[in-house]
């Protein structure tokens, strides 16, 4: 597979987003494992997990202990595969959300991450989400500090907009690995902080990349013209999308969600799919 760069580091241009091995609808836990073990198989580099992907509040730090197991049962070397979790997100008793900005939390957080985890340091820690109650250059200056302290390799920020982004680059003292913002055919307002990234030469994970295409693939999706280059090309709607992302900008690295083997390998291969500018234009025009 072809390979792009976090801060300095070699990841898969396809990475695995594992939120949904373990929120609401998640598989059970051999098919969860099977998933992380295809993505590996396929060449991908990249996992993608955050403490608060559970259920809720009794069932925080699913995702990272799931994704631990799965890397320590693969029966292979994984020291290259980066794993990026996140903190800043709670979890309420009834399953809902909440944020937590504050320094002293998230490098609480970031202790318990290390934890389940089972390493020495956090490839790359993101702080997940801005707090409005908390000035955002305070939450970032505790990945700073966790950087300074070597308990995280690599830093970046979530669902932040450009004028956050340039405060964390400020703040972490031009360190600042990745930005993490949703973006895919039907949401594609990060447009400003995808550009922002490629100048700066900053990763940008899109979350949730195909949001808008069908699982179907059919001309009823949202974006059809997805649908009809991927039968010309003889693959999916997905793959297609996915190639879409990746002919955008080098530094862009998508992190598909998948709850299944044949959906992380269908993601993987594309990786391999080059468009042409004429399809690419196409596809900024649906």
């Amino acid at each position: 597979m072809q390979t792009r760069t976090i801060g300095g580091r070699q990841v898969s241009a396809i990475g695995l987003g594992a939120m949904p091995l373990s929120i609401e609808g998640r598989p059970e836990r051999t098919r969860a494992i099977a998933t992380v073990h295809a993505a590996l198989n396929a060449g991908i580099t990249l996992i993608d997990t955050a403490d608060a992907y559970s259920l809720g509040l009794d069932d925080f730090g699913h995702n990272e202990e799931l994704i631990a197991e799965a890397l320590t049962s693969y029966g292979r070397d994984t020291s290259h595969v980066l794993v990026a979790t996140k903190g800043g997100h709670t979890r309420t008793p009834d399953g809902g959300w909440e944020l937590d900005g504050r320094p002293e939390y998230l490098k609480r957080a970031c202790e318990g991450s290390l934890k389940r985890l089972g390493v020495e340091a956090i490839d790359l820690y993101q702080f997940h989400r801005p707090d409005p109650k908390v000035p955002f250059g305070e939450s970032v200056g505790a990945l700073r500090d966790l950087l300074d302290e070597g308990k995280i390799r690599l830093a970046g920020v979530s669902n932040a907009n450009p004028a956050q982004i340039e405060q964390a680059a400020a703040v972490l003292g031009g360190r600042a690995a990745s930005v993490q913002n949703e973006f895919s055919p039907r949401f594609r307002s990060s447009e400003p902080e995808l550009r922002l990234c490629d100048e700066r030469g900053i990763a940008f994970l899109p979350w949730s990349p195909l949001g808008g295409i069908s699982k179907a693939g059919g001309l009823g999706s949202v974006h059809a013209e997805f649908a009809r280059i991927a039968e010309s090309r003889g693959v999916s709607p997905q793959r297609v999308c996915l190639a879409w992302m990746l002919a955008k900008s080098p530094v862009v690295v998508p992190i598909p969600g998948s709850s299944r083997p044949e959906t992380v390998t269908d993601s993987a291969a594309a990786a391999d799919l080059v468009l042409t500018p004429e399809e690419v234009a196409r596809l900024d025009a649906a």
